[in-house]
């Protein structure tokens, strides 16, 4: 059984640091394209980056750009979120899926987590 699992979230204060890890069970990483999205309350459901399969080629939506690393170990059936100088606005539940193999945006197979809270707060 497919199963994806974040970790990683927790309360830092603005200008501090993250990394979140989304680890699969049940089957091989490396054949999927991995994302991660985040939801705040009051604010729309938001894509934050995606990887593909062989990590040949990454996204990041404009608000994280320059701030936030994508990666991942296919050996170990995790990708990981490196997060950097996090600001209040990062504040939000953090879910990895499946995603198509071109990172555009599109869930495959509704394979999600249960979402890791990252809460950025002074």
């Amino acid at each position: 059984h497919l199963q994806l699992v974040e970790s990683g979230g927790g309360l830092v204060q603005p200008g501090g640091s993250l990394r979140l890890s989304c680890a699969l069970s049940g089957g091989t990483l490396a054949a999927y394209a991995i994302g991660w999205f985040r939801q705040a309350p009051g604010k729309e459901h938001e894509g934050v980056s995606c990887i593909t399969s062989n990590g040949g080629w990454t996204v990041y939506g404009d608000s994280v750009k320059g701030r936030f690393t994508i990666s991942r170990d296919n050996a170990k059936n995790t990708v990981y979120l490196q997060m950097n100088n996090l600001k209040p606005e990062d504040t939000a539940v953090y879910y990895c899926a499946s995603e198509d193999q071109f990172c555009s945006g599109y869930v495959v197979g509704d394979l999600w987590g249960q979402g890791t809270q990252v809460t950025v707060s002074s």
